[in-house]
């Protein structure tokens, strides 16, 4: 209707302008109606005509870990000075968490905020949508996403959709482990076993619960690769220097137990680091069962494939990953759960469709294998998916994703750590500083490097926070009523399975 409008305008103001040269030259002005007509139409090409603004096109990067965070990076760059293209990073957090420091959280060797950017300080191009995906819609090319405190739905359009939704924890199915154990991807996840672990020490230094004080002091963790080992030796340290303040408690009470289905820990990092990593653990007091699996947790413990029940309350699963929910439903082609793609990130068969990162299955052309699921992978598929997109859309040539491994690094307690450099192997206190000043280097932005470094410093001057914090209070356990150790009515152990259910819920 505007267009209208302007139309006829533009025609009103010519036949005015027309009608008053042709009355200039009725009353004698040496110009006649032929000169008049031809000013007119040399004036009217000079006039500008509105023009409807050109098509944006829709980028939408499903993501919050490193492949979608570094996608927006990348666009930031590449689209700096120009709006024909929208990009729209869609997030359950408004933060990015820096995952390779989780174990460190949960030790309080780093307060929590230490290792989370908020989105809108790391990217100014490219907007941040929080919210929770419902749907994707691939045959309409829209993704339905619920926010707000009501939940309501959006539906965002796209021409580009990068997946970059990494996996979720696969607890394969086993008796009461999903109910009952801890996974350790999220800063919740972090948090949440550091409470656990100070709420239990606390108890088991209560004179009523001397009886069950090993149960309440003794941790398993299902899974001897780099989360699990990490968690463990971080953990362990945490807990021997909070118990010298609780006269009740020795070290002999406190176990800490490591189950694997390998031979030996850290297989990743090979055989001669794996050796040495797990003799480290072993003289701390740590135990490791090798080449077993946990089967299930019961009221009476967690049970092992060998038979053996370890009694204990809290058990820490790093031990399988899984599809991401809203993947599995989609009808692309996959492979235990991660996206095939080919050396584009393009998922054939779906124009405008990418995946990066944890979630998509991307074939090495060095080696004729797949890209590992590893974070320093994920960072470069991040920024080589959002190239080939903008690639894509201007016509231009895109590149195969080409990268190997630098190396890689495990922190395992006590200033101690393992290394593989360029193949190169490093272990010891070495390791250890190679290991902090390498993911301190990759941290994002200047003031967490900053944040995290002090608290390091400070870590070497202070003894460790112990405080539990949770958002019900510090007791909320005692609040519900739930300290069964201390009840008249009912003896310690018949309550054990309501211990262990209180210690699940958290």
């Amino acid at each position: 209707m505007m267009e209208i409008l302007v139309d006829a305008t533009g025609c009103y103001q010519r036949n005015v302008e027309a009608m008053t040269l042709c009355k200039d030259a009725s009353l004698g002005k040496p110009r006649g109606i032929e000169t008049a007509m031809e000013q007119l139409k040399q004036t009217s090409a000079k006039a500008p005509v509105a023009k409807r603004p050109a098509k944006r096109t829709k980028v939408l990067i499903l993501s919050g870990g490193f492949a979608g965070v570094y996608a927006a990076l990348e666009f930031e760059t590449l689209l700096r000075r120009r709006r024909d293209i929208e990009v729209t990073l869609v997030s359950r957090d408004n933060f990015f968490l820096f995952t390779p420091m989780l174990h460190e959280i949960a030790a309080s060797d780093l307060e929590f905020n230490a290792i989370v950017n908020p989105l809108r300080k790391m990217l100014g191009r490219v907007d941040s949508f929080v919210g929770t995906i419902e749907q994707i819609d691939l045959t309409n090319k829209r993704v339905v996403v619920s926010h707000g405190f009501h939940q309501h739905l959006d539906d965002l359009d796209y021409d580009h959709l990068i997946l970059a939704l990494g996996c979720s924890t696969n607890f394969f199915n086993l008796p009461g482990i999903e109910a009952s154990a801890l996974s350790f991807k999220t800063l919740g996840d972090a948090v949440e076993l550091r409470n656990r672990l100070i709420s239990s020490i606390e108890e088991a230094s209560s004179e009523c619960a001397a009886s069950e004080r090993r149960p309440l002091l003794t941790v398993v963790v299902a899974g001897g690769g780099f989360a699990g080992v990490e968690t463990l030796g971080a953990i362990n340290n945490f807990v021997l220097e909070a118990i010298r303040f609780y006269p009740n408690l020795r070290g002999d009470d406190l176990r800490m137990v490591l189950v694997t289905p390998d031979e030996l820990i850290l297989p990743e990092l090979g055989p001669k680091l794996g050796a040495y990593a797990q003799r480290k653990l072993l003289k701390r007091g740590i135990e490791i069962i090798t080449r077993e699996r946990v089967k299930a947790a019961t009221s009476d413990g967690i049970e092992l494939t060998n038979g053996a029940t370890i009694l204990s309350h809290t058990l820490i699963w790093t031990a399988g990953t899984a599809a991401h929910p809203l993947l599995a439903r989609l009808p692309i082609p996959n492979e235990h759960g991660r996206i095939k793609v080919n050396e584009f990130f393009q998922v054939d068969g779906f124009p405008g469709l990418w995946a990066a990162g944890d979630c998509a299955l991307i074939p090495d052309l060095v080696t004729g294998g797949f890209h590992p699921p590893a974070a320093q992978h994920a960072i470069r598929e991040g920024r080589a998916a959002a190239r080939n997109v903008v690639a894509e859309i201007e016509g231009g040539r895109k590149k195969p994703f080409r990268f190997s491994a630098l190396g890689r690094l495990a922190a395992i307690g006590q200033r101690t750590g393992v290394a593989n450099i360029f193949g190169i192997s490093f272990s010891g206190f070495f390791a250890w500083w190679l290991w902090r000043t390498v993911y301190l280097s990759k941290l994002p932005r200047f003031e967490k490097k900053v944040r995290v470094a002090l608290d390091w410093t400070l870590d070497l001057c202070f003894a460790k926070d112990f405080a539990c914090i949770r958002p019900n209070g510090p007791n909320r356990a005692a609040q519900a009523g739930a300290n069964p150790f201390c009840s008249a009515a009912e003896p310690a152990a018949s309550q054990m399975p309501k211990i262990r259910a209180t210690a699940a819920r958290g």
